[in-house]
């Protein structure tokens, strides 16, 4: 018969396939479950008001057009809307992939099960393929892997945040329109089910069966499967554990499987006490905490309490006459145990002649640690136990009681074993490696011994009084041939002849009185040596390396582990060399991985490595956990250093009175400073004692180990000072996963929020914008710095920002820069939406607009009346330019900042890397040339799509300074009705409020309604820069059009002086034109060149 998982049996791939799928599918559900978007929860009152309303759960299929409908009646639900799918739709297509996974899962079971049951697969049914030992090992995963997934998700991902993410999904994607979404099945599958894994939570009723039952699975397959589990040892465990004790720990596997699967016919619970009792006696006579998958742990108290048939059953197991029994009976297996391993631990105690004249005894002195370390590691549990159950109370206390529990001492046991298993594992290998070679020399000498010996013995060879005996020459050249004869290859009859051998050697030296020569009976004695050693060789087995794997299985405590960290870290902190020992228990630990990787292993499953690399790094971050104590306790001595240094050592000066030397040399100071940077030493030393080691697939390199730790705590330290020292009292959305800066093993810190800021750079630019805010401050470009409106006092200038680059550095500086330029992005986008909604919207300013554009037209003419023209268009829309002042100033003002921080990047670096600045400008320079050059001959090259060398330069650039903040597209715009005649109106509007004196430039009149001319026209340049160049050269020649109809209506009036409105608007042009680094005749293409000839005379 073929075997049933080779690759062209079709019946035992697809089982395989699916099996293998399962275990990919938990571990993306656990891997996602550390993703979950706070936000999905509403935990706190923020969360609800501001996402209540788009963020629903399936009450929402009841009536989709009611939710639809609210959203549409607010725009700014609608702005959030979008922008929450935005964030968060990456995320969410993940976790619906996963759920649509486990729903895809267990409809290709049923199929398989339906193929069986038609006979697709020839020959094959459900009973034969139960038959077979890997068939029956299959499809039992296969029911118990759904019930883990379904277990997994309303453990880790809560059924309300299930609904509201599977909703959202549904709304964000293209899911509701495809007609073959199985979005349904999907939702009904995975809706809550009221269950909460927080403590003391009560249970809900039929819980998990009624959601084990969403989806049908054939009966007979159930019954099946747990009949099997019931009655076999599926994965034949026993022979492992030959102790009739260790039954129930051999068995476990199969218990936590049949645990899951009784779920799914959950009348042998209720109702079928024999079977019940049945399964306790074989089972769980001696335990009730197990681990179902990967460290999750069940206590059967708890969990059968409902149902009367399992809870009757398991009562033997609670009597406490047996809890006593078996506490006692871990408490004194540890006691003896412990002073054993710790015997077989010593220096030079294991050598290869022990290990193998002893296997079987350190096998079962490894069998009995394994066992006791998993009873008290199990129940022991604080995770096992729900302290708000009075029954689980009482238990659990008297295990403690019973066993006399001391963490202590069962962590010291589990490393001891950990270090003894890793050592026996590691010798054993090497001796398997060798057998073949060393069997083979062994066999050599032997016979070479026995043809020396037939030499003697012909007479020829001159050795001392010894007689010529053909029959013994004879016979000892026949054993020379019998011991080169043995077959390695045939290890049972070569082990049977070489002992055969060994007594003939034994009888000939008694029967031919050998024993008065001492030099042939050396030989017998050495040939009978190797002899032994061949058997010995012979004897190692890989067998004996399985048996040890299947008993040092550790994966029970993949999460219970984290209850010793404290003890691990306090060990390690009190003696540094410990870490070695650790090693072995993280090694221990990674054999975890072989339970979900087997099967995903044998289906040449490309999801290997993915899953592979989630555990395995799991593991790695909780060994940087672990050992994390290290730099902390580093960190600890360095502080003690420098306060020594700095509070109580004294500096030597440079002439000193011989009677103050003793004063100075402060003896105890100075032995503590040495001492402390000793511990230090020993720190780093203890850290770097634990080899590279390969942690499932990731190599761990304790020196990266020990800086990325140093990092972190650097990282915790500068961030924590900045978080502190960054908190202003003024009277008055990037996901962690997203960011590229943020680090699983050097994770920026995050700290509860004082104000609106994430963190001290939020603080620092809010600070800075709020004394830099142009209602209150006047910024005098030719001195960069920014006067208080009332006081006329200096608030601050451009210094700030050197003090700020040299106390957050280049990055600092240039992060900075990065916050402000979102902030435009974000505010232009605000003033955008504002203008769409409001007064586009509103009939009245529209229809200004449509008769100012009548009057203006053609742009080229002069209006007639045209004080009286513009005053009543500007006072028709007078109420909207407050908000739209505030939104154009606050662009200014961070256009401002951004200039400042530009000036002073650029500046440290020509300082500080000329070169660097030299290159950084020459490649830019020439770059900008060669794409010139490409517009005006297009067959010149040009940096094409998938190159990022522009992307990659403009982030150098920024960061020296080099480019102009004003020329900078922020957002894409479309195109906007009346655009140019809405900001002609504005800046009308504004010039009212502004006057021009010779020492300040243009200056606003009352210091009540302030407006700070800098920040209104850098804020104006870049709006316009947002549009199409057509919007900027209509707008230009709106305002030439009002300089020249104002003053052609003075002439004629005969009014000499020039009216302020014109000479505000003449010094935009002069500034325009400065900013944009353009030519004068872009403005005198506009207005006449005696105006601005008459103008300079004013200046």
């Amino acid at each position: 018969m073929v075997d049933f998982l080779a690759e062209n049996n079709l019946c035992g791939q697809a089982i395989l396939r699916i099996v293998s799928r399962g275990n990919a599918i938990i571990a993306e559900l656990l891997r996602l479950s550390d993703f979950i978007p706070t936000v999905f929860r509403l935990k706190d009152k923020i969360d609800q008001q501001k996402y209540g309303d788009i963020i629903c759960d399936f009450s929402y299929f009841k009536g989709p057009e009611y939710y639809e409908g609210k959203l549409e009646a607010k725009p700014e639900l609608q702005d959030l809307d979008e922008e929450f799918r935005e964030n968060n739709i990456e995320i969410l297509s993940r976790f619906y992939l996963a759920f649509e996974s486990v729903h895809k899962y267990i409809i290709d079971l049923n199929r398989y099960l339906d193929d069986l049951y038609e006979g697709v697969y020839i020959q094959q049914t459900l009973e034969t393929v139960l038959l077979n030992e890997d068939g029956k090992q299959l499809l039992c995963e296969a029911l118990y892997l759904y019930g883990v997934m379904l277990l997994v998700i309303d453990q880790k991902i809560e059924g309300e945040v299930r609904e509201r993410m599977l909703v959202s999904y549904y709304r964000y994607s293209a899911a509701r329109s495809s007609a073959d979404s199985n979005l349904d099945d999907i939702c009904k599958l995975l809706r809550s089910t009221s269950y909460s894994s927080q403590p003391g939570a009560k249970r809900p009723a039929n819980y998990p069966e009624s959601y084990f039952k969403r989806v049908p699975i054939s009966t007979t397959f159930i019954s099946m499967v747990i009949g099997r589990l019931r009655s076999d040892d599926i994965y034949n465990q026993v022979s492992a554990y030959p102790l009739p004790e260790h039954r129930s720990t051999a068995l476990a596997n199969q218990a936590a499987m049949l645990y899951v699967c009784l779920y799914f016919s959950p009348s042998i619970l209720q109702t079928q006490q024999a079977k019940m009792r049945e399964i306790v006696d074989k089972y769980f006579p001696d335990n009730w905490v197990i681990s179902i998958y990967m460290g999750i742990t069940v206590n059967l108290v708890d969990a059968w309490e409902p149902y009367k048939a399992a809870k009757t059953a398991l009562n033997y197991t609670l009597d406490s006459a047996n809890i006593k029994e078996q506490a006692t009976r871990y408490a004194a297996g540890m006691e003896s145990l412990k002073p054993q391993v710790q015997q077989l631990l010593k220096e030079g105690f294991l050598r290869e002649e022990i290990i193998l004249d002893n296997i079987p005894k350190l096998l079962n002195c490894l069998r009995d640690c394994n066992v006791a370390i998993r009873w008290l590691m199990l129940h022991s549990a604080e995770s096992a136990y729900d302290l708000n159950n009075k029954r689980l109370r009482q238990i659990k206390e008297q295990v403690l009681n019973d066993s006399k529990y001391k963490p202590k001492i069962l962590f010291q046991l589990l490393l001891d074993t950990a270090q003894f298993e890793f050592t026996l594992k590691e010798m054993f290998k090497q001796m398997l490696s060798e057998k073949q070679i060393k069997w083979e020399s062994y066999k050599k000498e032997g016979s070479e011994r026995m043809t020396e010996l037939a030499e003697v013995f012909s007479g020829v060879k001159p050795l001392t009084r010894v007689e010529k005996n053909e029959n013994l020459q004879a016979w000892f050249r026949e054993i020379s041939k019998q011991i080169e004869s043995l077959n390695y290859e045939d290890s049972t009859a070569a082990g049977r002849k070489t002992v055969q051998l060994i007594q003939a050697l034994i009888e000939v030296q008694e029967f031919h009185q050998l024993e008065s020569n001492l030099q042939v009976c050396q030989f017998l004695a050495d040939t009978r040596k190797f002899l032994h050693q061949m058997i010995r060789t012979i004897n190692i087995k890989e067998e004996v390396l399985i048996t040890m794997e299947i008993v040092g299985d550790l994966s029970y405590a993949w999460q219970i582990i984290d209850s010793f960290t404290s003890i691990m870290q306090e060990s390690i902190r009190v003696n540094p060399s410990m870490v070695t020992k650790l090693r072995a228990t993280f090694l221990k630990l990674a054999s975890a991985l072989d339970l979900p990787l087997l099967r995903i292993n044998q289906a040449n499953s490309a999801d290997l490595l993915s899953v592979s690399q989630f555990y395995s790094g799991e593991l790695v971050a909780y060994v940087r956990k672990v050992l994390q104590i290290i730099p902390e306790s580093m960190f600890t001595s360095l502080a003690k250093i420098i306060k020594l240094q700095i509070h109580d050592i004294m500096e030597v000066p440079t002439r000193l009175d011989k009677d103050k030397l003793k004063d100075y040399s402060q003896l105890g100071a100075r032995y503590e400073v040495a001492k402390l940077t000793h511990d230090i030493s020993i720190f780093t030393e203890g850290i770097l004692m634990m080899k590279t080691t390969l942690v499932g697939i990731i190599k761990v390199d304790p020196k990266q180990l020990l800086e990325d730790g140093i990092r972190k705590e650097l990282v915790k330290k500068v961030a924590y000072a900045l978080h502190q020292g960054l908190i202003f009292n003024p009277k008055a959305k990037i996901q962690d996963w997203e960011s590229v800066h943020q680090s699983t093993h050097i994770p920026i810190p995050k700290f509860p929020s004082v104000d609106e800021s994430a963190t001290f750079i939020g603080r620092l630019c809010r600070e800075i914008l709020r004394i830099t805010d142009p209602k209150s401050t006047c910024y005098i470009d030719q001195m960069n710095t920014w006067y208080d409106v009332k006081t006329h006092q200096e608030v601050t200038n451009n210094r700030l920002f050197s003090e700020i680059q040299s106390t957050l550095g280049t990055f600092g500086l240039n992060g900075l820069d990065r916050l402000l330029c979102f902030k435009i992005v974000k505010e232009l986008q605000h003033f955008l939406t504002m203008l769409q909604r409001t007064i586009l919207k509103d009939k009245a300013v529209v229809e200004v607009l449509k008769s100012m554009l009548g009057a203006v037209n053609p742009v080229q003419g002069i209006v007639g009346n045209a004080s009286k023209v513009y005053a009543n268009a500007v006072a028709k829309t007078q109420k909207i330019w407050g908000s739209y002042l505030e939104s154009i100033m606050k662009v200014g003002q961070m256009q401002i900042l951004r200039q400042q921080i530009a000036n002073e990047l650029n500046y440290s670096c020509k300082f500080d890397s000329k070169h660097l600045a030299a290159a950084l400008e020459n490649l830019n320079k020439s770059l900008l040339a060669d794409i010139e050059a490409h517009y005006q001959d297009p067959s010149l090259p040009y940096p094409k799509e998938d190159n990022t060398l522009l992307y990659d330069i403009t982030a150098y650039l920024e960061a020296a300074g080099i480019h102009n903040p004003l020329n900078k597209i922020y957002i894409t715009t479309k195109r906007l009705p009346y655009f140019p005649i809405i900001n002609l109106l504005f800046m009308v509007a504004q010039l009212s409020k502004l006057q021009y004196t010779k020492n300040q430039g243009m200056s606003c009149r009352k210091a009540t309604d302030p407006v700070d001319w800098p920040p209104l026209v850098l804020g104006l340049l870049t709006l316009l820069k947002q549009f199409h160049s057509r919007y900027t050269q209509q707008f230009l020649a709106l305002i030439g059009q009002f300089i020249r109809s104002i003053m052609e209506q003075c002439t004629s009036q005969k009014i000499p002086d020039m009216p302020s409105d014109v000479v505000g608007a003449l010094m935009f042009f002069e500034d325009y034109v400065k900013y944009t680094k353009l030519s004068r005749k872009v403005a005198e293409a506009h207005v006449p060149s005696f105006i601005f000839d008459e103008f300079r005379t004013i200046l």
